[in-house]
């Protein structure tokens, strides 16, 4: 016990490329988490044996504990794929992306932000949003130049577009979870299922309770006839699959095998 307590407070080589490497991303889903911990693992100490993911993050997360910094898993909203991020919890606010943006081009992410919040869909059309441009703080901002900057949001993982649309990308849900509560107490949408912070799923068109499309997915996933956990009415929604992390990595083996095939041939 006291071994595995000494090493749970200690940092090795391995943990702080894994730290490095991963703030450099901002955002990994979980199957590249676990091959960047291999890969650490086989610069630094290739014959020890590799932790379980969560024990190797939860010693990380002991020592950056004092800091207010926390290595956090979520899941994406549309499929439910788990994800990991360096959150900065001293920070609530968009006042931490002020290293990589402007003061107009934070303004920009606020008002896409709320437009995002206060829709039903948890979209924010480009449109709206580029409407919004006289409104910004700062220097001035024609609307070719927010296109781009909106474009930079999306290479940041900040936002995710989708047909001239943008919603929250999984990491700007993670590092602002909190400071969207309280900024839009009123506006704000919460998972019937798990309780988090909603910004796209479903809702029941009797009670109007909401989910997330994995929580859906999840619930729903034995019942033949589908009803709301709260009213028990009928729930009209086509319900989504289930994430599926061994068909995900099957999958991509698949790829790479045939990736690796064609180019032997060429």
């Amino acid at each position: 016990m006291q071994g595995s307590t000494r090493r749970m407070s200690v940092m090795t080589d391995v943990h702080r490329r894994f730290l490095q490497l991963l703030m450099t991303h901002g955002v990994l889903e979980e199957w590249d988490v676990k091959r960047l911990q291999r890969h650490c693992y086989k610069v630094h100490d290739r014959n020890a044996t590799v932790d379980k993911l969560e024990d190797f993050i939860n010693n990380i997360n002991s020592v950056l504990e004092s800091l207010y910094i926390e290595i956090k898993r979520g899941v994406t909203e549309d499929d439910g794929r788990p994800i990991y991020a360096l959150v900065n919890l001293a920070t609530t606010s968009i006042s931490k992306m002020a290293t990589d943006f402007a003061e107009n081009e934070l303004d920009l992410f606020r008002k896409a932000l709320e437009l995002i919040i206060d829709s039903e869909t948890g979209f924010g059309s480009s449109t709206n949003i580029l409407n919004l441009v006289d409104q910004l703080k700062g220097k001035k901002m024609r609307k070719k130049e927010a296109e781009q900057v909106l474009q930079k949001f999306v290479q940041n993982k900040w936002l995710i577009e989708k047909e001239g649309e943008f919603t929250l990308h999984g990491r700007a849900i993670l590092e602002m979870e909190q400071y969207i509560r309280e900024t839009y107490p009123d506006a704000v949408k919460i998972c019937n299922i798990c309780h988090s912070l909603l910004i796209q799923g479903q809702s029941c068109e009797t009670c109007g309770i909401r989910m997330h499309l994995p929580c859906v997915a999840k619930y729903f996933q034995s019942n033949a006839e589908p009803r709301c956990p709260h009213c028990n009415d009928y729930w009209p929604h086509e319900i989504p699959k289930v994430f599926d992390p061994e068909k995900e990595r099957e999958s991509g083996v698949s790829k790479s095998n045939k990736k690796s095939l064609r180019s032997r041939q060429h």
